[in-house]
């Protein structure tokens, strides 16, 4: 080349680089494990622009170098066009001197600083995938384990951060060479798929004999057309999925369920159903907007949706209920079994009642031996337990809002903001049923999937070691611990054995009110109404009807439910008889001007052929005597009363069974409420059910249909609630009201209490990220302790 051209052409590149712009992108959201690398990658390539992109502890950073106009293409496209499971949160770019580099690449991920990227959630099989398992032509046609870039397992399989397969449990099975070609290749919907697989080097289906021994059953044929037949012919299968085992036998045969109510040792509670199209649902239950929304998102979580008439199912599935759980597959898995049978199943956690559900291989051929017939095994490990999420739909203001039930698969650990940030990291160890828990650190909160209730070894074993995953997982190191009040519970205990960190107590209902708070954003005082069965109260009472005014940081107790004897304490629970005879007794001494009157009450009518006369005697004697009988507010126990009043249960296999079954006998034409006062004002405001029970008695004596009574009690506790926030929210000059609780997940009364408080000019906040019952505790208590650690005078 000769000096002239020499010096053209590094006249050029100079003029180059002074119209050259280079720009370092931060980008911070759900960006990890979601194909974000490679669409920027594609990106920059089809805008010319040179530099590269890495996943690093806060998420994705790139630099993009190349003409202002590609530049300024790039960050405009960058949020708008990113891939499905991508949620783009911020998007912050810093001006750099160009390099005069001339290539784009995907640098690895250094593993160094601080965790701020979110581990994604699971998702569901997408389209492209599905079309791929079901087509002949296709290299893994029928594969049960495929995934791509946009689905698969996400949270279940990882070990640690960033997310890249050494840190998954797909780190022991290598890849092919097919398969390593589209993890390499930029343009393949695989690329950097951290689960990627085929048949020829990934996991694989085994069907093994309940105790695992002799050789893998099936192995002649596909395990999984031999597991399909199994469940045709009436067998139980337990099955490996995302996050744990299922139980799963056909749903149309009440021969198979009934044998798995007795093996599993779950009288009543009611079974999940999964169905194998959207099609299919519309045969079980009725889908409306927000329902088929659900029902077909990436989440795939069960949706509970009202039963249609003449619906294909067994009796057995979920008895005394009009309401059916129902979800679409999830996994490869599932959809081959359910394009084999053509049929819903069953589809139950693997467990035995009140046990975690099994997901190790050992662990679920020693528990679900003795329940399944087969189990259906794939090799590749779960690294995180996770049960199925449970939603409902709510229509408020003419548009649908999500009620979760239990948060869990498909949602969990996706970060929640926690406004103000906590100043120092926190762990906050939630309540004792339906635990859950939550890490968090600066303006982020990870709270846990559904652990369950602390009743036993495994299901502490499960808090515990998930406690030290999430740790692990988002780099945080507690300074700061919050916990419920209640001494007994052994999330408290553990809380109180921490050492070296600050413990803050956070009263349960509290922690109920701050979490709506926090899920909103709000910081301003608001009017709570929080019902649920029982919480440890500030005074040591049993709390559960309760009404709040307070805020983040602190809240005064403003109006109750009339307290009532629990008789016999955690017995009434479980026997919902016990308090009816309470709220008889109690309705009775109202009319006799509160004189208390010791004289038995007769058992009524309702309740004679299920509860024996000498024992009613003597809970009534416990009532006046107040012998081991404590005092309670709980609006939970008041809907049990009812319940076994309308002869629905008096005894119950499932917490709030007769609650549940008392809103299912619902007559919804009517519009009629029993009066439930609203009491006092000032101090303290007292919402009095005796003239309802009352009036319950009667209208049972009166013969009226049990549809029209449970209708009435909803609309008379759904008018008082309603009074009773609007005259505190007047009294305190506030403007917005919570709703939450356990009680709160019957949506009627949700449903009615937030449309008068609505009409009544008030701002309605309801749970809608997080569950409304105890799933929630563990956020509020994170939101607390975030709130009374503000601050430079923080200890």
């Amino acid at each position: 080349m000769s000096a002239r051209a020499q010096t053209a052409r590094a006249t050029a590149r100079g003029a180059s680089a002074r119209q050259a712009r280079r720009v370092r992108v931060r980008v911070v959201g759900t960006v990890q494990g979601v194909g974000f690398r490679p669409y920027v990658h594609r990106l920059a390539r089809q805008l010319g622009l040179a530099g590269f992109v890495l996943n690093d502890a806060r998420g994705v950073l790139a630099e993009v170098e190349g003409d202002a106009a590609g530049v300024e293409t790039f960050l405009a496209r960058l949020a708008p066009d990113a891939p499905p499971l991508a949620q783009v949160e911020h998007v912050l770019a810093e001006e750099l001197q160009p390099t005069g580099e001339l290539s784009f690449a995907i640098r690895p991920s250094p593993r160094e600083g601080a965790v701020e990227a979110p581990v994604t959630p699971d998702a569901a099989t997408c389209e492209d995938c599905v079309r791929e398992l079901f087509d002949p032509g296709d290299r893994r046609y029928r594969y049960p384990f495929i995934n791509c870039t946009n689905c698969g397992p996400r949270f279940t399989i990882v070990r640690g951060i960033p997310y890249d397969r050494p840190f998954t449990t797909m780190a022991g099975f290598r890849m092919c060479e097919q398969c390593a070609a589209e993890y390499g290749d930029p343009g393949n919907r695989r690329y950097h798929a951290q689960p990627n697989a085929c048949s020829q080097c990934g996991p694989a289906l085994t069907l093994l004999a309940p105790d695992g021994s002799g050789a893998p059953l099936g192995s002649a044929q596909d395990p999984l057309l031999a597991a399909a037949a199994a469940l045709r012919a009436g067998r139980i299968v337990a099955i490996k999925g995302i996050g744990g085992y299922h139980l799963a036998c056909r749903a149309d045969s009440e021969e198979a369920v009934a044998k798995l109510r007795a093996r599993k040792h779950r009288e009543d509670r009611p079974f999940a159903l999964m169905a194998g199209s959207p099609e299919q649902a519309r045969a079980l239950v009725r889908l409306g907007a927000g329902e088929r929304a659900l029902l077909c998102a990436r989440e795939r979580p069960i949706v509970l949706a009202p039963r249609r008439r003449g619906a294909a199912v067994a009796p057995s599935v979920a008895p005394g209920l009009r309401e059916l759980g129902v979800m679409l597959p999830y996994s490869p898995v599932h959809h081959l079994l359910l394009a084999e049978l053509g049929a819903p199943l069953v589809m139950t956690s693997g467990n035995v009642s009140d046990e975690p559900i099994a997901y190790r291989d050992d662990d679920a051929r020693s528990r679900l031996g003795a329940i399944a017939d087969l189990l259906l095994v794939g090799d590749r490990p779960i690294q995180t337990r996770t049960d199925d999420s449970v939603v409902r739909s709510l229509q408020r203001g003419g548009a649908p809002h999500t009620v979760f039930v239990r948060r869990s698969r498909g949602y969990v650990p996706a970060g929640i903001a926690l406004h103000p940030p906590a100043a120092r990291p926190l762990l906050a160890c939630g309540a004792e049923l339906k635990n859950t828990f939550c890490v968090a650190r600066g303006a982020r909160a990870w709270v846990s999937h559904h652990v369950g209730d602390l009743h036993n070894y495994e299901t502490l074993r499960s808090f515990t070691e998930g406690i030290g995953h999430f740790e692990a997982l988002f780099q945080v190191r507690p300074e700061v611990v919050a916990y419920d009040l209640h001494p007994e519970y052994l999330s408290t205990k553990y809380a109180l054995e921490r050492a070296g960190v600050r413990l803050i107590g956070v009263q349960h209902h509290h922690a109920h009110l701050a979490a709506c708070l926090a899920e909103h954003g709000s910081v301003e005082p608001a009017v709570g109404a929080i019902f649920d069965g029982t919480g440890y109260g500030s005074d040591g009472t049993v709390w559960g009807g309760e009404l709040l005014v307070g805020d983040l940081s602190g809240f005064r107790r403003a109006g109750m439910l009339l307290p009532v004897r629990l008789p016999g304490g955690e017995r009434a629970i479980r026997q919902p008889w016990r308090m009816a005879c309470a709220w008889l007794q109690a309705a009775r001494d109202s009319g006799s001007g509160g004189q208390r009157d010791a004289a038995p009450l007769p058992v009524p009518a309702s309740l004679r052929d299920a509860v024996d006369e000498q024992a009613w005697r003597q809970v009534g004697a416990l009532c006046h005597s107040g012998l081991g009988s404590p005092l309670t507010t709980s609006m939970g126990r008041l809907f049990d009363a009812v319940g076994a009043l309308c002869g629905l249960r008096a005894q119950v296999n499932y917490e709030a069974q007769a609650a549940i079954e008392l809103e299912a006998a619902c007559d919804p034409h009517e519009r009629s409420a029993y009066p439930i006062a609203v009491r006092g004002g000032g101090e303290l405001v007292v919402l009095d059910p005796r003239a309802a029970i009352a009036a319950v008695l009667a209208d049972l004596r009166r013969g009226a249909a049990t549809g029209v009574i449970a209708s009435r009690f909803h609309n008379g506790v759904a008018t008082a609630t309603v009074r009773a926030c609007a005259q505190l929210a007047a009294a305190h000059d506030l403007e917005q009201v919570v709703l939450s609780g356990g009680v709160f997940l019957n949506t009627r009364l949700l449903a009615a209490a937030a449309a008068g408080l609505t009409r009544a000019g008030l701002r309605v906040l309801v749970p809608e990220r997080l569950p409304v019952g105890d799933g929630a505790i563990s956020y509020g208590q994170a939101a607390v302790a975030a709130a009374l650690t503000q601050g430079a005078g923080d200890a």
